[in-house]
Order: structure tokens, then sequence, then C-alpha cells
């Protein structure tokens, strides 16, 4: 409210009569005051008490306006409460003050005062110009010095806030001078400094500024478009003055010669332009070109012949159709050109064809001449052949050319050639002629059969059907009738005394590939040869492929048991002590099979046992171990049965019953006297009734021979020798076994021995004759006897 205290001008004016309504209060204050402000405190200025003003009623009523203005009954103070703008209230320019006329009500008693508040104008206006834009039309030829009105601005604010003075752009043929009516209104009028040319600045663009006396000063804007109107000044001029044309000899009637194009400065009628020859136009001339009046196009209209006429000259006129028409002229010469109208010829004098792929470089295939009628460049005449083909021109004489072989030629590559001969004249545009020649390649034999693969793996299930399909072993010859005929056989080789063609036999035709015997995996497993495929070319060729025969193994062995060892159909039979610690190895059962690796695959089952809860069967190992201690409960005679099965498909089996008889205490309190219990294999055929009797001579006897047994066979380093034990007792049998016989293998060595890895001792697997003995020239890893020595080699002697 302090900002606006010093527009606040308080004139209080009263009656002699002091409570009458007679009495005004005047205020002054400025448009477009905030809303909220402060105009006056009536309370105070009236001489009311400020706390009666409820209770007394204190209203206001605005006469004859909105509601701009309202009352503060609890302090009396008179407020704005909308912008006020004089202009809106006060619209007629012509009243010099603009007022608002309140009376403030009170009760109790009934008083009315009348309160006038003058609103004061500000500078809150711009001018403002009735069009945005003034247009005018003036012509090029209006004298210097010439006025032209312009359309005032307005602007709504009054006194010194309203419009005083106009301003121009800078203009090189204009200016204003300012004008004021009787009213104290301003305008201004347009003055002409300089003579207006239309052809140089066909409209002139100016703003004309009005500029009021506020302050600050405001000031408004409007364009002023000047067009300047055309006279006839200026005469048709057309780009070149002389123009050389050419045209071709025959062409049609009605064809483009030349368009010409004249241009007038001018606009409107004076700028229209037409076409006319002049009077020193031949009538010859006349009589071949024809001119379009309106368009200045010159096009054909007779015949053009070149050895007739060839030069014509004219003169065109261009005349524009203004009150006082002007003229211009330009010369035009016209030459025919000869035209390429005839086409080069080619003639082929000579030609070779069939020829062998095989012909030397050089040959002359062909002799081609050409010729033309034209004359000039239009008939100079050149011949191509295609640049892809093994042939090459070579000119032997004036327009004479030879076609000769360039590269060599291969008929299984491109049996035959199209060969396209082309005549081209050097005019413009070029004509030409071809002519197409077949070339056909005769064939020889110089290419030798191609296997598709040079080595071919084949597999071949063993036992095969004698006369079954192997394979088909075709080869490709890329020639031609008897080049391309194959003949297949196979290169003879022996292996082990026999020849391949008593194992296969090859169709000569086709290639078919058959076998001429049953095959065994266990006995023949690979065969390496190589077949032949020769054509009938004369001299024949021919090339070879390495087979590879590879026989694939069925599952047609069964397992063999080894371990434990028995006759053919009969049953093991095995003694063990009742006191079997639980974990105690009983028996450990060997199958072998001959099968490749993955049919030889052997498991373990039981397929039968006395009691499920006492024994356990490694699947892998084939290992049988007691899963607890017998009890009293626990029958003395266990029967089991086991299974062994290989991984083919369908799966070979084999089983082996074993029987079990547990001893009582007796056998328990003899197994005690030994230092060193051990978990041995199952053998079969064990009397341990005869080891009870010998008694304690036969005991040490029998030690003494295993640790001599021991000692020769791994040589170790001398040590304490084990107490005797049950499988260390070797039965006595009639055997047919030599006296020296050589363990070679690892299925014979199982068959005989087993090592118990764990305490480095050796245990026989079946009765042997007494007095043999057994030389094992490869010991199988890991049985443990092999300490001594790093190689898998080592030789161990066994004496029986």
């Amino acid at each position: 409210m302090e900002s606006y205290e010093r527009y606040v001008i308080l004139a209080i004016i009263f009656s002699f009569a002091r409570y009458t309504s007679a009495s005004v209060t005047h205020y002054s204050i400025p448009e477009e005051m905030k809303e909220g402000s402060v105009v006056a405190n009536l309370a105070t200025d009236l001489g009311l008490d400020v706390k009666t003003l409820n209770q007394r009623k204190m209203r206001l009523d605005i006469i004859a306006n909105k509601k701009y203005l309202d009352l503060n009954k609890e302090t009396g103070e008179l407020y704005v409460v909308e912008k006020i703008d004089r202009e809106h209230i006060c619209p007629t320019k012509s009243l010099a003050s603009c007022y608002l006329k309140l009376e403030v009500i009170l009760d109790n008693p009934v008083r009315i005062f009348n309160i006038e508040v003058e609103i004061l104008d500000m500078n809150d206006n711009a001018p403002q110009f009735r069009r945005d834009a003034i247009h005018l039309d003036i012509s090029e030829a209006t004298a210097r010095g010439e006025r032209f009105s312009l359309s005032n601005a307005v602007d709504p604010d009054v006194g010194s806030n309203s419009v005083k003075t106009y301003h121009l752009s800078e203009s090189e043929c204009f200016n204003i001078e300012v004008q004021t009516g009787r009213d104290g209104s301003k305008f201004a009028d347009l003055i002409l400094k300089k003579t207006l040319d239309r052809e140089e600045q066909p409209v002139h663009n100016l703003i004309l500024t009005a500029i009021d006396g506020g302050t600050p000063a405001r000031s408004g804007t409007a364009s002023v478009i000047v067009r300047v109107l055309d006279t006839n000044d200026n005469a048709p001029a057309f780009d070149k003055d002389n123009l050389n044309v050419k045209v071709m000899e025959n062409s049609p009637i009605g064809s483009l010669v030349i368009r010409l194009s004249a241009t007038d400065l001018d606009e409107g009628s004076n700028s229209d332009i037409s076409y006319s020859y002049s009077l020193y136009t031949s009538e010859k001339t006349q009589e071949t070109f024809n001119l379009n009046p309106a368009t200045g196009e010159v096009t054909v209209k007779g015949i053009l012949n070149y050895e007739d006429f060839r030069i014509y000259d004219m003169e065109v006129i261009a005349s524009d159709k203004g009150a006082s028409s002007l003229t211009g002229q330009c010369t035009i010469k016209i030459l025919v050109e000869d035209m390429n109208d005839n086409h080069p010829e080619i003639s082929i004098k000579s030609f070779q064809s069939p020829v062998t792929e095989n012909i030397e470089l050089d040959t002359v295939i062909a002799v081609v001449s050409v010729s033309d009628k034209d004359s000039g460049e239009n008939g100079i005449v050149d011949l191509h052949v295609p640049d892809n083909m093994p042939f090459k021109l070579r000119e032997s004489s004036d327009n004479y050319y030879e076609l000769v072989v360039s590269e060599t030629l291969d008929r299984e590559k491109v049996p035959e050639y199209d060969i396209t001969f082309t005549v081209t004249d050097r005019g413009s545009p070029p004509l030409s002629d071809n002519e197409t020649m077949t070339l056909e390649l005769l064939d020889v034999n110089d290419n030798v059969p191609q296997f598709p693969q040079s080595f071919y793996t084949i597999r071949v299930m063993e036992n095969n059907a004698p006369g079954a399909l192997l394979s088909s072993l075709t080869a490709f010859d890329p020639d031609l009738h008897e080049n391309q005929y194959l003949v297949y056989f196979i290169i003879e080789k022996e292996i082990a005394n026999t020849s391949m063609s008593m194992l296969f036999s090859i169709n000569p035709e086709n290639g078919n590939l058959y076998a001429l015997k049953t095959f065994d995996y266990e006995i023949e497993k690979e065969f390496l040869f190589h077949i032949e495929a020769r054509d009938s070319g004369s001299p024949p060729l021919s090339s070879n492929v390495t087979v590879h025969i590879i026989i694939v193994d069925q599952n047609d062995n069964a397992p063999v048991i080894v371990s434990p060892w028995r006759a053919q159909g009969s049953v093991v039979e095995e003694k063990i002590p009742r006191s079997t610690d639980k974990g105690s190895l009983i028996a450990k059962v060997i199958a072998l099979d001959t099968d490749s690796v993955h049919n030889s695959r052997i498991t373990y089952q039981f397929l039968q046992v006395t009691d499920t809860t006492l024994f356990s069967l490694d699947q892998y190992n084939g290992e049988i171990r007691t899963m607890r201690m017998f009890s009293y409960r626990d029958p003395r005679h266990q029967r089991l049965v086991v299974v062994a099965k290989d991984n083919g498909e369908p799966a070979l089996s084999a089983t082996v019953t074993i029987k079990l008889t547990t001893m009582e205490t007796a056998v328990k309190a003899y197994s005690d006297m030994t230092e060193e219990p051990l978990e041995y294999d199952i053998f079969s055929d064990i009397n341990l009734y005869l080891v009870i009797g010998l008694g304690s001579v036969s005991f040490l006897l029998l030690i003494t021979i295993l640790v001599t047994i021991v000692i020769k066979c791994q040589k170790p380093k001398p040590s304490k020798a084990a107490p005797p034990s049950r499988n260390s007792v070797i039965s006595e049998r009639n055997s047919t076994i030599a006296d020296s016989t050589l363990v070679s293998n690892d299925a014979y060595w199982y068959s005989l021995f087993l090592a118990e890895t764990r305490k480095g001792k050796l245990v026989v697997r079946q009765p042997l004759p007494k007095g043999s003995r057994y030389i094992v020239s490869s010991i199988p890893r890991g049985t443990g006897l092999t300490d001594t020595s790093d190689s898998a080699a080592s030789t161990l002697q066994v004496r029986i």
C-alpha cells in the first residue's frame, strides 16, 4: 500500500451541514493498482468509530459500475478488489477526468456518505494502427515531391500519454511529414523524394512507427507496402544477338530446331512478346522452317537434305504489346549435318566347325570382311567379338579379319561357343550389325576318372552274409563316349597269404563292392586295399582310391567265468569259518568276454541267494563279501547263484553256483591261531578237513613251501614268513599240464592265479599238477606282484 500512497490525494470537502448526505469525499488513485491495495481509511477520514462499524452495518454501494473497491469492516479501510482499467471505465477520450462514484451507508443512525474516486491515467497502452499493413500503388512515372496520406495511429491513453510523433524506416525514395489535426491528433504524409523504377525495385517495404509521449514512451508499427506500377520503358531483348544451330538431315516434319527466348523487363501487356521474320529472311528459309509467333519455336517445315542445301540464314524480330511498341532482333544461322543413315555390313568368308578341344593356339577359325556405304566418320567401322571368349580378331588386310584361338579350349567346361561378330561404325549415333556362328568342340581323352573321396571308410558288421553289398564306389569322368566309360577292379594285395580278390569283389561296370565271405571281428578287424577306375579312351587314363574296411563287432560271445574255477556244469563248493567278520571277502567272480570293449563290459548280479541280508555282490568287480556276521540262526549251507552279464544288445550272460559251508568252533579256533587273519578269495575243491587233521608238522611244512614260492616268484627282500592260511593249501588233482607252461595273456593268468594286492600274496585258483612250472611273461598291472620292478613285462616263475 505504501508504494501507491504518493498517488492518493485526499481532498475532503465538507458542506456547512456536517451530517447530511451533501458532503463528498474525493480520492485520486492511478489505474492498474494491485488487488488488495488500500485506497484510504474511511473510518478515519469520515470520523467514524471503528469499533461500531459492524454494529452499524457499514456497507459500500458503487453507482453504475462493477465492484472494483470494497470496505474492510474491521479496520474501515477502502481497498482494491479488482484491477481498474481507466480506458475501460471511461472509453470516451474527450473526458478529461474519470471517476468512480461510491456511497457508504451506515445504520443506527442512518448516515450516507458520498465518495468520488478519480482514476488517474497511466501510460499502459501503446499506439496502434487501424491496419497492420498500408498498401499504396504508385506509378514509376510519378514526379518527385508527390504526397500520399497514411492512416494515423490511435492511443487509448490521454494527455501526454497519447501519440506525439511518427518515424519512417530508412528509405532512399521516401520520407514522411508529421501533421497535427484540429483535435490535436497526429498523422503523417508519405512524400516521394526520388523517381521510382519498377524494373529496378518493383516493391518498397517500409515501416511506419507511432510514438506516444509517456514515460517511458510506447510505440506501435505498421507496414507500408508501396507497389510500383509499370510503364512501357523497356524493349524486348534476346539472350544472344547471333545464334548458330545444327540440324540433322532427314529430320521429321515438325521437329524442333530451336526455341527463341526474348525477355522484356516490363510487366503486363508491356512485357507480352510476339515473334516474326524480318524482311531480310529469304522465302526458301521461310518455306523450310516455321516460326511460332507466340512461343518463338523454330520447327522443320520442309524436307532437309544435306546434299541440296547445307546453310539457312534467318532474322527474327521480337515486339512487345505496349501502347508504343518496342522491338528487338536476332540473327540465326542453321547448319544441316550429314546423317549416318547406312548400316555397316558383315560377311563370313570362311568358318571351321567342329574342331577338337586340343586345337593349337593361333589356329585360324574364321575369315570375316566388313563394309559401310557412308563416308567420313560414318563410313569407318570397327569389328568386335565378346571379350570373355578364348578368341581374338586379327586384321589381315583392309576390312578383312581372321578369328584365331587365343586361349586353351576345354570341352568339359564349355562344349560349344556361340561367337557373335559385331560391326559398328563411328557415326553419331553409331549404327551396327552382327552375325552369330556356333563353334562345336570335339572331345579328347584328357580327364582322368575322379572319385568323390580319396579315402573311403566302410564299416561292416561281423557275421555278414557272403555276397552282401558293402558300398558303391563310383567315379566320374567328364569326357564323352568311350572316354567316359569306366571299368572298376581291385588292386591285388595279399594279407596273411590271402588275396583281396578272395575276400571282396567289385562290379566292373558300376563299382558296387561286395563281401565274398563272412567276417569274424574276433579274428579279422580291418582290411586296407585300393580300387582302380580306368576309362576306355586311347590311351586309357585311371585313378585309384583307398578303401578301409572296418569289421564292426557284434555281441556274439557270451561271458566266460574263469574264477572261481569249476569243471563244466559243476558247482563250486567253498568252506568258510562261521566266525567270519562283517565285510570279509568270501569269493571273487571273474568273467571274460572276447567281444569288443563296449560289448565286453561285464556286470555281476545275484540271480539267487539263500539269505539276501548276509552277502553283498559288487556289480563291477564281482567281489562277494559278508554284510554281517553269521548268527546261530543262519543255515550252515548257503547257496549263491551269480550271473555275469555283458553290455551287448541283446545282452549275453553266464552263471556260476557257489555252495558255501560254514565251519564250527574248531575251525574258528584254528583260524585264531594265525598272526594275520586275511580275507581270501573263493576257490574250489579245498578240503579244509584235511588241513585240520594234518597237525602242526604239516602246518609248518606248508608254511615253508609257501614262503619258498613267494621268494622265487617276486624275489622280495627277505622278511618274516607269514603263517599259513587255508587258501595256501593246494589240493593235488590229476592234470595234463606240461612241465613248463607260458602264461601269455591276462585271461589265462586269471584262470590260474589270484593276487591278493593288499598282502602281496599269490593264491592258486584251481588244482595244478605237482612238479609243474609256469612262466608268466607279462604280469597284469595291479596284481601287486611287481613291486620290485617298474616294467609291466616282468617275468614270474611259479613252481608247483
